[in-house]
Order: C-alpha cells, then sequence, then structure tokens
C-alpha cells in the first residue's frame, strides 16, 4: 500500500539552480495516497506547485505557520506575523535591511514569520528575535524570523488530523533543517544526498543522488 508522502520544495523537488525537476512533478501526480507538500515558502507557491501539477493543494508552508487541506477546506495559522514584523523592524531600525529589494516579493505573501537574505548579518537577527522570544532559522536559502513552537512537523501533525491519519503513516522526504521536524513526525524519513547536517542525521535514510533526482530516488526505496 501506498503511504502518504510529506515532501519539501526547494533543494529536494528542485535541481540545483531551483528550478523544479520535471519528473517529480509525475511522482506527485501519480502518487496512490496523499500528498503534503511543505515548504519554507510563502503560502500561495505551494499551493500554485499544486495547481500546476494536478495535485490536491494539501500544503505545509512557511516552516510550519500555515497550512491547507483540500479534502476540508481548512486553512490553518500557526504562527504570529506580527511577532516576526515586530523583530524585523528592530532589525531594520538599527541600520540593516531585509535584502530583497524594494518589492521584497519574498515576504510579500507571507502571513506567519518574516524571510531575511542570508547576505544580511545574522548575529544582530538572532539577538533581537531572541529578546523577543522567537527564533531565527537558517534554511540555506534565507534566514527565517518565526515562533519557536511553529515547525513543519507539528503542522503535518494538524493535516494529518484533518486528513484522518496517523502522522506516522507518513514518508518524508527533505533536505534541509527545517525538514528535521517533518523527519521526526514521520514514521519514515529520506533525505537528498545534497541534504544539510541536520537533515543527513535525522533521516532514516540518506540517498545516494541529490536535489529532485534524489527524491526520485527515494521514491524507488519508498516503493520497494
Amino acid at each position: 500500500m501506498t503511504p502518504p508522502l510529506a515532501v519539501d520544495i526547494d533543494g529536494t523537488l528542485t535541481d540545483e539552480h531551483r528550478a523544479v525537476h520535471p519528473p517529480a512533478l509525475t511522482v506527485l501526480r501519480e502518487w496512490d495516497a496523499p500528498v503534503v507538500v511543505a515548504t519554507g515558502k510563502a503560502l500561495p507557491y505551494p499551493v500554485a506547485l499544486c495547481a500546476f501539477a494536478g495535485v490536491k493543494r494539501t500544503v505545509v508552508a512557511e516552516n510550519g505557520g500555515v497550512a491547507f487541506v483540500h479534502a476540508t477546506d481548512d486553512l490553518l495559522f500557526l504562527g504570529d506575523r506580527d511577532a516576526a514584523q515586530r523583530v524585523v523592524d528592530e532589525y531594520v531600525a538599527a541600520g540593516h535591511a531585509l535584502g530583497w529589494g524594494d518589492h521584497d516579493l519574498v515576504n510579500r505573501w507571507r502571513e506567519t514569520e518574516v524571510a531575511v537574505s542570508r547576505e544580511a548579518p545574522l548575529e544582530p537577527l538572532q539577538r533581537v528575535a531572541a529578546d523577543r522570544g522567537l527564533e531565527v532559522v537558517d534554511t540555506g536559502f534565507a534566514y527565517h524570523v518565526k515562533s519557536p513552537d511553529v515547525s513543519k512537523g507539528k503542522a503535518l501533525e494538524a493535516v494529518a488530523e484533518r486528513l484522518d491519519r496517523d502522522p506516522e503513516e507518513f514518508v518524508a522526504v527533505g533536505d534541509s533543517i527545517n525538514d528535521v521536524s517533518t523527519f521526526e513526525t514521520a514514521g519514515r524519513s529520506y533525505a537528498v544526498a545534497n541534504a544539510d547536517e541536520p537533515a543527513r542525521e535525522t533521516a532514516d535514510e540518506v540517498v545516494d543522488a541529490e536535489y529532485g533526482e534524489g527524491f526520485l530516488d527515494a521514491v524507488e526505496r519508498i516503493r520497494d
């Protein structure tokens, strides 16, 4: 029986240039069980990916801050954008920039956290966040200012409940520190070869291939 799947986007369904690996979309579309696309990106990104891939829009976004469940039409807000915004406002007031340009399309649609470019100084951002009871997660693509009790894993639990599934039924595939909680929540987990050290250490298996090809490698192992 095919298990439900929880899968990251960047670094897992993409190539090294962050372009979606086309064969991965075919796998998602043909998966004979619920698929949860879980990402650090804002909600419109995984929703659009699902729409273009022909997959039900069941997603976790913003590192677990927001989720949508197609089957129940539930939109879940699990993080606190206002608290994150206060952190970055103080950070900017101290003379730092978020690094996304005048229009800031990275944060324009975020509702539960704020992302800062990895070219910006990290230590002062961490200090301000800690002073306000928040945390900064480096996903390898951006620094994410978020509530410490928010994670992809906890969001997956909430989604699984609405799908009437046990979270341990899920198989998870990812590449980053923000996938660690998903790996810990799911029954089985696979890290692609380009995964960072926390993800590699937590995953049940690390596959041989990288990026989207690594996802396909994990799928082969799941189906064996």
